[in-house]
C-alpha cells in the first residue's frame, strides 16, 4: 500500500476552495463542510478555511499569489503541517503550490484515497485501493514534491540512462498492470459467489455516506457490521442472507457515495459496485436531518445512473428522523403544529416516491416494524413476478 501522503493522526490542516463559475459560494461552503468531516475521519483537525472568488482556476497554483502568500503566512504562523484543496490539483500545481507553502499540500481526491487506504481490510479492498492510489498519482508524477516512496517486492532498480522520474514513471505503470490482473481474478471470484447465491432476490443497501446504512443493516439483519459516525465506514461490500416471514432474500451493504468521488476509485471498486447493479431491488438511505439531503440525494442517483443502475425499484429510506426533530422543532411549537409539519413533509415524499419510503430512526428504533413490512411485501411483490409458478418463497 502506498504511503506517500497518509496523514499522521492530529495534523494541524487548512481548507482551501475557490468560488467559480461552476460553484457558487454556498455550494462551496457546503463542500468544505464535507471537507472537514473527511479530514477530520483522516484524522486532522481543521485549523482554518479559506476560499477565494476567481473566474477559473489558475492554472499555475489554483488560487492568485495574493491569497496564496495570505495561506503561506497563516501556515507558518500557525505551524500548519498539511494543507487540503477541494477540487483535484494537477502535479504540477502541487508542486508550485508546496514551493511557497513549504508544506504538505493534498486534494479532496487524495485525502478520500488515504482514508479508503487506512479502512481497508480485506485482500479485495486493499487492491482495489492500491490500483486507485497508482492511477491517481500517475499523471502527476513529474509536478510532485517528493517520488513515490520505494518500497519492497520486486521493484526493479533503475536502468541505464533513465531518468528518476523515467523509472518511477515506469514501476508506476507496472504495478498498475500487475493490480488490474489481481483484480480481474477478484472479479472472477465475485461474479462466481453472486452466481451461486441462486435464487434469492437481492437486495442493496445504497446512499450518501454517513447516513446510517450500517447501522440498518444490522437492525435488518441482526449482524454486527461496522459501523460509526465517520465517513466511509464500510469499504466492503457485506452480504446476509434474512428470512421474514418465512420468505428468504439476500441483504448487501455497499460503499457510501460522495461528492467528487475520484473516478478512479469507481473504477477500481467495480466489484463491489456489482451488487448494485446486479440487485433486484435498491434500498436508498437518505439521512433526512442534513441540511443539504435533497443534494445528497441526487449525488447519489446520478452515480445509479452512472452505474446503469436507476431503473430498478427502489424504496427512500429516511433516516434520522429524530435528529430532524430535533433540529427542526423549536421548544415552543405545540403538538399539532409538529404533526402538521411531520405530514407534510411525509406527504411530499410519498407522492414524490409513489409511496415507496419509509422515515425511521435506526439509532431510537423507531418505526423499524413498518420498515420491515414493507421490505417484505416488496421482495414477495419481485419473487411473484419472477417466480409465478413457484410458491415457496411467498
Amino acid at each position: 500500500m502506498i504511503e506517500k501522503n497518509s496523514i499522521k493522526q492530529e495534523e494541524k490542516a487548512v481548507l482551501v476552495g475557490l468560488v467559480y463559475k461552476e460553484q457558487t459560494e454556498t455550494m462551496l461552503m457546503e463542500y468544505l463542510g464535507e471537507l472537514a468531516f473527511l479530514a477530520e475521519t483522516a484524522g486532522a483537525i481543521t485549523e482554518k478555511i479559506f476560499f477565494q472568488k476567481l473566474p477559473h482556476p489558475d492554472s499555475k497554483t489554483f488560487v492568485g499569489k495574493g491569497k496564496l502568500e495570505q495561506i503561506r503566512e497563516y501556515v507558518q504562523a500557525k505551524g500548519i503541517t498539511l494543507v487540503i484543496f477541494d477540487d483535484e490539483l494537477t502535479g504540477s500545481q502541487i508542486g508550485n503550490i508546496e514551493k511557497v507553502l513549504n508544506v504538505r499540500t493534498i486534494d479532496r481526491s487524495d485525502l478520500i484515497l488515504d482514508i479508503f487506504a487506512r479502512r481497508a481490510k480485506t485482500a479485495s479492498a486493499k487492491v482495489q485501493v492500491e490500483l486507485a492510489q497508482y492511477q491517481y498519482i500517475l499523471p502527476r508524477l513529474k509536478g510532485m514534491w517528493k517520488h513515490l516512496e520505494r518500497q519492497g517486492g520486486g521493484i526493479g532498480s533503475r536502468g541505464p540512462g533513465e531518468t528518476e522520474i523515467e523509472t518511477d514513471r515506469r514501476i508506476v505503470k507496472d504495478k498498475i498492470s500487475l493490480l488490474r490482473k489481481r483484480l480481474k481474478e477478484i472479479d472472477k471470484q465475485a461474479t462466481t459467489q453472486r452466481q451461486e447465491r441462486g435464487t434469492f432476490i437481492r437486495v442493496a443497501l445504497v446512499g450518501y455516506t454517513n447516513v446510517g446504512k450500517s447501522t440498518i443493516m444490522n437492525l435488518l439483519s441482526k449482524s454486527d457490521v461496522f459501523a460509526e459516525n465517520k465517513l466511509f465506514a464500510t469499504l466492503d461490500t457485506t452480504t446476509r442472507k434474512i428470512v421474514y416471514e418465512q420468505t428468504p432474500f439476500l441483504l448487501s451493504d455497499t460503499v457510501g457515495f460522495i461528492r467528487k468521488l475520484p473516478h478512479h476509485l469507481v473504477e477500481s471498486f467495480k466489484s463491489t459496485l456489482d451488487e448494485v447493479r446486479e440487485a433486484d431491488m435498491l434500498i436508498h438511505v437518505v439521512d433526512i436531518s442534513h441540511p443539504a439531503y435533497e443534494d445528497q440525494m441526487g449525488v447519489v442517483n446520478k452515480t445509479l445512473q452512472d452505474l446503469k443502475a436507476f431503473d430498478k425499484p427502489v424504496l427512500t429510506i429516511f433516516n434520522k428522523m429524530d435528529m430532524y426533530e430535533k433540529n427542526t422543532f423549536d421548544e415552543w411549537l405545540d403538538d399539532e403544529v409538529k404533526q402538521d409539519i411531520l405530514a407534510q413533509l411525509k406527504n411530499r415524499w410519498e407522492n414524490e416516491t409513489e409511496g415507496g419510503c419509509v422515515f425511521i430512526s435506526a439509532t431510537e428504533r423507531s418505526n423499524i416494524d413498518e420498515l420491515r413490512n414493507t421490505i417484505l411485501d416488496k421482495v414477495k411483490a419481485l419473487y411473484e413476478e419472477r417466480y409465478p409458478y413457484l410458491t415457496q418463497f411467498y
